[in-house]
């Protein structure tokens, strides 16, 4: 997997929670800030926020992984919705420094916050990986009302391994249709027997999410 060329810049940010971290990959001539936020199962080192931290920034974008005091703090457990929303909000300032368009993103419940806050907050467009539609096995307990809060605001991206066990791309009604990424699961991990292989799985999300920026005029050139 394609890792970031140069060391993350990191600021601390106080929020009513404790403080967040905030990992900064930098454009050279960025036209937006991506912000991400991780799942409840794991922190920014998630190999599909990795990917796009490592991808987009040579494509016009400023990528900003965005770790909850939470997990800064070395907790096991993720705090409530409400908890987590007040937190992302609070550093909501600190992504917008820059002066770019902010688009609020991240992967599974960071995910769900970025869509929950995204009107609140102004986001110029929302990303949603691994959005955790239902949980497994549960699909009356649909979460779809929070992707449509997020499309009522602005434009959404959603990004969804085939093989999710948390929704796959199937089970999303129009017109939150995901694009797909073959064979992956929640985590965009794909079985070492498929056709596709990781690193393929992770370049073809980056190039998703690189042309949809584009596209939105947030970014540069698509990925070829």
């Amino acid at each position: 997997m394609r890792q970031p060329e140069r060391e993350p810049e990191r600021r601390l940010v106080d929020t009513p929670s404790g403080k967040a971290r905030i990992s900064w990959y930098e454009s050279g001539a960025a036209r937006s800030v991506l912000a991400l936020g991780h799942g409840a199962g794991g922190g920014v080192e998630a190999r599909d926020l990795a990917a796009l931290a490592a991808g987009l920034p040579e494509h016009g974008v400023t990528v900003a992984l965005v770790e909850q005091p939470w997990r800064v703090a070395g907790k096991r457990l993720a705090p409530a919705p409400k908890t987590l929303d007040a937190g992302w909000s609070a550093l909501w300032p600190a992504l917008a420094e820059p002066g770019l368009p902010v688009v609020a993103g991240g992967r599974s419940a960071g995910a769900r916050v970025a869509c929950r806050t995204a009107g609140a907050l102004g986001a110029a467009a929302v990303l949603a990986l691994a959005f955790p539609l239902h949980p497994p096995g549960r699909p009356e307990k649909s979460r779809l009302d929070e992707l449509a809060l997020a499309a009522g605001a602005c434009p959404l991206l959603v990004v969804q391994g085939a093989h999710d066990p948390f929704g796959r791309p199937n089970e999303f009604p129009p017109p939150h249709n995901p694009s797909p990424v073959p064979y992956g699961d929640h985590a965009f991990a794909v079985p070492k027997r498929a056709p596709l292989t990781q690193e393929a799985a992770l370049t073809q999300l980056t190039g998703i999410v690189t042309r949809w920026l584009a596209g939105l005029g947030l970014g540069g050139a698509a990925a070829g």
